[in-house]
C-alpha cells in the first residue's frame, strides 16, 4: 500500500471485490450508479468495475455529490496510515484537521501553524485528497453528527453545536446531502444495538474505535498502564483511564480493548470536544496503523520474524498531550519506572488541576508546560543537572520556543530538542516515537534494544544495530516494540 493508492484502479478493484478490510480508509469507492460511497469491505455486492471511482477521502466522494453508504458506513472506517506515518505539509495539514483546528481557528489558523500560505495548503491537499480543508473538516463534522445522533438523546440543536457547525440549518443541509437522511430520521435508523456504538448513560458517550487487523492489546495497554501516572491514568476493571485537557474543557477516557475494536467511553466537559478527544486516543492506541505492511517488512528480517509471527500487530504506544510526555521523558532519564512515575506524581499533586471522577480514581489534569514554569526549581527531587533539563524544558513549551503536538516537523523539532541541556538521542528519539508520532524513530542506545539484540543474535553496538535497523526502515519504532517485547518487564503485559 502506498501513497495516492486510489490512483491504481486495478489494484482497487481487486480490493473492492474481495471485500478487504485491509484497504478501509486508504481509499473509498463511489457509484455512479447509484450515487453512493463505500469503504473497501463494504458486504453489498462489488459493483461493476465500469461504475467504480475511487477517491483518497471521504471529503472527495461528497465534493463529487456521493452520499454515504448506509450499508458500510464508510465514515467510521480507520483513519488513512498516511497521516501518522508521513512528515510532509499534507500529513501535518490532516493531522491538524482532525485534531479540530480548522473548526477552532479556520483555514488561516491552519494555515499559521503550518507556515504556509492557505492558498498553498488549498492546492496541496486539493490535489492529493480531492478536496480542501473546509471539505475535510466538514466531513469530520458530518461523522460527529452522525455519531451523536446514533447515540445519544440530545436535543439537535445541541448536536449541531457540538459537532462544530456553525448553524441548524448548515447541519440539516450537510447531513441530508451526506446521509441522504434528515437527523430525525437517521436517529430513527438507528439500531438498539448499533455496529458502532453502544447505549449512553451517566453524561458518558460510548463508543468503538475500529482498527485494522491484527492488534496485540498486550506491550499498548501494558506500557500506558505500568507506566501510568496516579491521578492521571488508571488501569480499572479491565480499562486503562485518563484525564484530557482538550481545548474547551476537560475529558476523562476509559479504553478497553476488545478483539475487533477499541471500546472507548469518554466523559466530556464541552461536546465540542469530541472529535478531538477521539482523535488523540486513536492516535495514543496507534489505530490508524497498517500492520500488515508493517509487520511484513520487518517478518524480511529473519532474526525478527519469529518475534512478528509469534504475536503480530504490535503498535506504538503514544500519547494523549505531546508536551505531557515530554516531561515525563525527562523524569524518566536514567530511573527506574517506578521512580519516574513517583517524579511526575509530585508534580501533579503540586501543579495539576484537580478534577472529579465519579467512576474511578483520577484526581488531575497533567500540569500545563505554562503551570511548571513557575515550580520552584529547588522543590525537584532530581539531580542539578536533570532539574536544568527540565526547566529548561518547560520554559521552552511553555513560551513556544519548542513547540510539540500533530503539526510538528520532525527534523526541525529534533534538532530544537538535541539544543537543550540533557537531550541526548535516547530523550529526542523516545520524544520522537511516542509523541511525534516518528514510525522510523529508533533507540539503539537503549539497554533493553541491546539486550535484546544480543539475545536474537543480532548486532547489539548502537552503530551496527543502526546498520542492520536500515532494512526495517520506515517502521524501526515498531522493530522497537517487538525487541521490547522479549523482556519480562511489566510494560509488555496486559495487567490482570
Amino acid at each position: 500500500m502506498q501513497k495516492g493508492m486510489h490512483t491504481d484502479t486495478e489494484r482497487c478493484v481487486r480490493a473492492v471485490q474481495s471485500k478487504d478490510a485491509r484497504f478501509d480508509g486508504w481509499f473509498f469507492t463511489a457509484v455512479v450508479t447509484t450515487g453512493i460511497y463505500c469503504r473497501p469491505s463494504c458486504p453489498v455486492v462489488a459493483p461493476k468495475p465500469e461504475n467504480m471511482r475511487f477517491h483518497p477521502s471521504a471529503a472527495a466522494c461528497q465534493q463529487a455529490g456521493f452520499r454515504a453508504c448506509k450499508r458500510c458506513r464508510p465514515d467510521t472506517s480507520p483513519g488513512s496510515p498516511e497521516w501518522n506515518q508521513r512528515a510532509d505539509l499534507v500529513a501535518r495539514a490532516m493531522r491538524l484537521i482532525a485534531d479540530g483546528v480548522v473548526d477552532r481557528e479556520g483555514v488561516p489558523g491552519l494555515a499559521t501553524r503550518l507556515g504556509y500560505s492557505t492558498r498553498q495548503i488549498e492546492r496541496q491537499l486539493l490535489a492529493e485528497l480531492g478536496a480542501g480543508p473546509l471539505a475535510l473538516a466538514r466531513a469530520q463534522r458530518a461523522q460527529a453528527a452522525r455519531l451523536l445522533i446514533e447515540t445519544t438523546q440530545l436535543p439537535m440543536a445541541d448536536i449541531a453545536f457540538a459537532a462544530g457547525f456553525a448553524s441548524i440549518r448548515t447541519f440539516n443541509d450537510t447531513v441530508r446531502e451526506v446521509f441522504a437522511l434528515s437527523p430525525t430520521d437517521l436517529r430513527g435508523r438507528a439500531p438498539r444495538s448499533n455496529p458502532g456504538t453502544s447505549a449512553n448513560t451517566g453524561g458518558a458517550l460510548t463508543l468503538r474505535l475500529p482498527f485494522r487487523a491484527p492488534l496485540n492489546p498486550d506491550n499498548l495497554f501494558g506500557h500506558l498502564a505500568a507506566t501510568a501516572v496516579p491521578g492521571v491514568e488508571e488501569w480499572r476493571d479491565g480499562a486503562y483511564r485518563r484525564t484530557l485537557r482538550l481545548p474547551h474543557a476537560h475529558g476523562i477516557v476509559s479504553l478497553t480493548p476488545r478483539p475487533d475494536h477499541i471500546a472507548c467511553r469518554l466523559t466530556l466537559g464541552d461536546l465540542r470536544d469530541l472529535t478531538v478527544a477521539i482523535s488523540r486516543c486513536r492516535r495514543m492506541l496507534d489505530l490508524d496503523a497498517d500492520p500488515v505492511a508493517i509487520d511484513d517488512q520487518l517478518r524480511a528480517d529473519p532474526l525478527l520474524a519469529p518475534l512478528v509471527d509469534k504475536a503480530p500487530g504490535r503498535r506504538v504506544p503514544r500519547t494523549v498531550d505531546e508536551a505531557e510526555f515530554a516531561v515525563r521523558a525527562v523524569l524518566g532519564q536514567q530511573v527506574s519506572t517506578a521512580a519516574a512515575r513517583t517524579h511526575a506524581a509530585r508534580l501533579v499533586t503540586a501543579h495539576g488541576e484537580r478534577i472529579d471522577d465519579p467512576e474511578g480514581g483520577l484526581t488531575h489534569l497533567f500540569p500545563s508546560p505554562e503551570a511548571l514554569a513557575t515550580a520552584d526549581p529547588e522543590s525537584l527531587a532530581m539531580p542539578r543537572s536533570r532539574r536544568t533539563t527540565f526547566t529548561t524544558l518547560v520554559r521552552r513549551l511553555a513560551d513556544g520556543e519548542v513547540r510539540l503536538g500533530p503539526d510538528s516537523d520532525w527534523p526541525e523539532t529534533r534538532a530544537r530538542l538535541l539544543s537543550l541541556p540533557g537531550f541526548g538521542p535516547w530523550t529526542v528519539d523516545v520524544i520522537a516515537m511516542r509523541a511525534l508520532g516518528d514510525p522510523d524513530a529508533f533507540l539503539p542506545t537503549d539497554l533493553g534494544i541491546r539486550r535484546a539484540a544480543q539475545e536474537l543474535g543480532l548486532p547489539s553496538t548502537p552503530a551496527a544495530l543502526t546498520a542492520r535497523a536500515a532494512a526495517w526502515r520506515p517502521w524501526r519504532a515498531y522493530a522497537v516494540q517487538y525487541l521490547w517485547a522479549t523482556d519480562s518487564h511489566p510494560i509488555n503485559f496486559l495487567p490482570v
